[in-house]
């Protein structure tokens, strides 16, 4: 089965590098086949067996805090989640510009009283829709002016998110699914 792992953090203004020859070498040695990087920014592409993507993103993560010295959360989806998700944004559904759309990946379902008590109105001209564990974004303003940031998901949801662009995303989507 096709999978993606999403690194949160990585190779952003020359900090935390991780090469993505190494990243890929590291999946290799957790027993995925198949591995292909997309982008500099901490995405792979890989095949492996449900019980294993169950379980890489702790054995990712403590394999790339050995190999570089610090913490990298790593999320997994698999190429029917991604599929789904591409084919299920409101925003996208609704027409927004590619340009502005963006996704959250969490690394765990959050409730959903921690999703009602998410506010709305933390960033005035932004959206965002919790799916599953999934945060849809509409950020007209870019992701550079949104308050809408990783720290306020991860305190409010209490789960890591990593975000990543809707043509990254749909890069993704055709990698795994073909």
């Amino acid at each position: 089965m096709r999978y993606v792992a999403l690194l949160r953090g990585v190779n952003v203004g020359g900090k935390r590098r991780v090469p993505m020859a190494e990243l890929a070498a590291i999946l290799e040695g957790l027993g995925c086949t198949n591995v292909a990087t997309h982008l500099q920014s901490g995405n792979a592409v890989f095949t492996a067996t449900a019980t294993l993507a169950k379980r890489l993103p702790q054995l990712a993560a403590a394999a790339l805090e050995e190999r570089f010295g610090f913490a990298v959360p790593v999320v997994v989806r698999s190429a029917r989640q991604l599929q789904v998700l591409f084919l299920g944004n409101p925003y996208a559904l609704e027409g927004a510009p590619e340009d502005s759309l963006f996704v959250g990946f969490l690394s765990r379902e959050p409730s959903a009283r921690q999703v009602k008590a998410l506010d709305p109105e933390r960033s005035p001209g932004d959206r965002f829709a919790v799916v599953g564990a999934d945060a849809f974004l509409h950020l007209p303003n870019g992701v550079a002016r949104t308050k809408l940031d990783n720290d306020w998901f991860d305190r409010h949801l209490d789960a890591v998110i990593t975000v990543r662009n809707w043509r990254t995303v749909a890069a993704l989507v055709e990698r795994t699914c073909g």
